[in-house]
């Protein structure tokens, strides 16, 4: 469980070290490049924590943040739509990817697998240099250029980068401190189901065929969640886009409660759909709902510290998850772990729009 989970919780562990869109997306990819072509070359698992968990989830994480921060640049008006369009691209490449993998798997072996994947990223270098910024800099940053005209010492250039790379400054919100919160906690358990459910159908229900079944139905609701939500995300205004986020994470922990309760596989593929339907809600949105609170200038570093709060609980949840089973010697207790977060999480985001309103009446 490790493996997985300590890639997922590094890509975004790593978020808020931003630097421009175009250079942390290059840089990303080749070391993401790097973690899947060294992963070829181990046997050993302890390695692979490092190739695999940390060089690729790092990454990753440079590369991923980039490709949400930047649609900022060049769209507002529909910019829902477009982290939909932007977001929902995956999907279409993560519904056949098991089929791919399994396959490639079985005729060329592991290794060679990896060196197929770290192909990809390599493409994903050269497309990376595509992102140009086009919304003037922060005072900060004007502040940082002027600076280097004079003559200044090597603790003040230090200190200076230090405040460019780590600016807190998108704290002083209160509404964001409530919202990153509670998407932290929302996130503890939610990797349990994707990473679980596989195995949970073989175990439970005996059925190894058809389990590929319920990796399409994530895949493909996602990205379904993901163009739906980006829509209506544009037609709902300021920060009530936050209940789009409430309703996904309140459905998404029933959903998990309800796994145990299944007693059939049509059951388990039914709440997959929902599944990834709720997952691409969550996702697409909360590009938008950072721009809401912060502002265009601070968005960047606004989502880079979202999901390094987000890194710990989202690594933590699948070992939890992990323990439970082998606790108990089975899966039920863990989906229960699982469902109690988000709820919790969804009820603190709910919060957000009713503080922020009266915010604005104390400024009135």
């Amino acid at each position: 469980a490790w493996v997985g989970s300590l890639a997922m919780g590094m890509i975004f562990f790593c978020s808020p070290i931003v630097s421009s869109c175009r250079t942390t997306a290059a840089s990303g990819a080749a070391i993401a490049f790097i973690g899947l072509l060294s992963s070829s070359f181990t046997k050993s698992l302890e390695v692979r924590y490092f190739t695999y968990g940390i060089l690729f989830g790092c990454g990753s994480s440079f590369a991923f943040q980039p490709s949400l921060v930047i649609l900022g640049h060049y769209f507002k008006r529909r910019l829902g739509l477009a982290n939909g369009i932007v977001a929902g691209g995956s999907c279409l490449i993560s519904v056949p990817l098991p089929f791919f993998l399994k396959m490639v798997g079985k005729a060329i072996g592991l290794a060679h697998t990896f060196q197929v994947l770290s192909a990809l990223m390599l493409i994903q270098i050269f497309l990376s240099l595509t992102y140009r910024p086009i919304l003037p800099p922060s005072c900060d940053s004007q502040h940082d250029g002027q600076d280097k005209l004079g003559s200044r010492s090597m603790r003040q250039q230090c200190w200076s980068q230090t405040r460019k790379y780590f600016n807190l400054r998108v704290f002083r919100r209160k509404t964001y401190r409530i919202w990153a919160f509670g998407i932290a906690t929302a996130v503890l358990g939610y990797l349990v189901p994707y990473m679980n459910l596989v195995k949970y159908v073989e175990k439970r229900f005996q059925e190894t065929k058809k389990d590929w079944i319920l990796l399409v139905c994530l895949g493909a609701m996602s990205g379904l969640g993901r163009l739906l939500s980006g829509r209506i995300g544009d037609c709902i205004p300021g920060l009530k886009k936050i209940y789009l986020q409430v309703a996904s994470f309140m459905l998404l922990g029933i959903l998990c409660m309800m796994i145990p309760q299944c007693q059939g596989f049509e059951g388990v593929i039914v709440i997959c759909l929902f599944l990834g339907l709720c997952d691409g809600f969550f996702t697409t949105i909360m590009a938008p709902i950072a721009f809401e609170l912060v502002g265009p200038m601070q968005a960047s570093q606004a989502i880079g510290y979202l999901m390094g709060l987000m890194a710990v609980p989202m690594t933590a949840g699948t070992p939890i998850a992990g323990y439970l089973n082998d606790y108990f010697g089975n899966y039920d207790a863990a989906f229960y772990f699982a469902g109690v977060p988000p709820i919790i999480g969804g009820l603190v985001l709910s919060v957000v729009p009713l503080i922020h309103q009266r915010m604005l009446k104390k400024q009135r």
